[in-house]
């Protein structure tokens, strides 16, 4: 109890722009984490074969193409009619990480596949944007090759309201070639209670 006391105190510290107080060691944990579970999860071939089919979907799209897709999504979020976050959200793909995040005891908050060009391919529920290639997520993990991971920092999730900190792999296909990333959120005081 006094522990939960002190982590909560550590993760309101956190959400006011400081440091988490654990910082190295909580991103050590979600790096052993993302090699012994997360970049087994990107192996999967349903989600190698979902990311290589957004590749081929998506080959021809340029940088207006996208941005207006991801001015859409943001249009999406909150609104009665979302065709596109629905065509995401509603994905096979995105089934099958909702059944990860399900069955993880809250410790997995969110899972985001994003194709070569950091699009969303599937989630676990809506992000609040389309894009990922903009961001670190998909720049440190795909961007940096294969076998890459990065854990980014503790933060309050506005898409999931908790205090998480994203930890990403590349998803590579039967060759090894980098072709997408896979994301998760991982709840902070789940993770440091492990």
């Amino acid at each position: 109890m006094f522990r939960n006391i002190i982590l909560s105190a550590a993760l309101i510290v956190a959400a006011g722009g400081s440091a988490f107080a654990d910082d190295a060691e909580i991103k050590a944990k979600a790096e052993s984490f993302a090699k012994s579970d997360i970049a087994a999860w990107a192996t999967d071939p349903a989600i190698v074969a979902a990311v290589e089919a957004a590749n081929a979907e998506h080959a021809a799209f340029d940088q207006a193409k996208i941005d207006g897709l991801d001015a859409q999504w943001k249009a999406e979020v909150g609104a009665a009619a979302q065709p596109l976050i629905d065509s995401v959200v509603n994905a096979p793909i995105s089934a099958k990480l909702k059944e990860k995040c399900g069955g993880s005891n809250g410790l997995v908050t969110e899972m985001i596949l994003m194709d070569n060009k950091g699009l969303n391919v599937g989630v676990c529920d809506a992000t609040s944007d389309y894009w990922q290639g903009d961001e670190g997520k998909w720049q440190k993990s795909f961007g940096a090759g294969a076998g890459a991971i990065f854990a980014d920092d503790v933060e309050q999730d506005e898409s999931t309201q908790r205090f998480q900190l994203q930890t990403s792999v590349t998803v590579v296909d039967a060759s090894g070639a980098p072709i997408g990333a896979l994301t998760v959120g991982l709840d902070a005081e789940g993770l440091m209670a492990q």
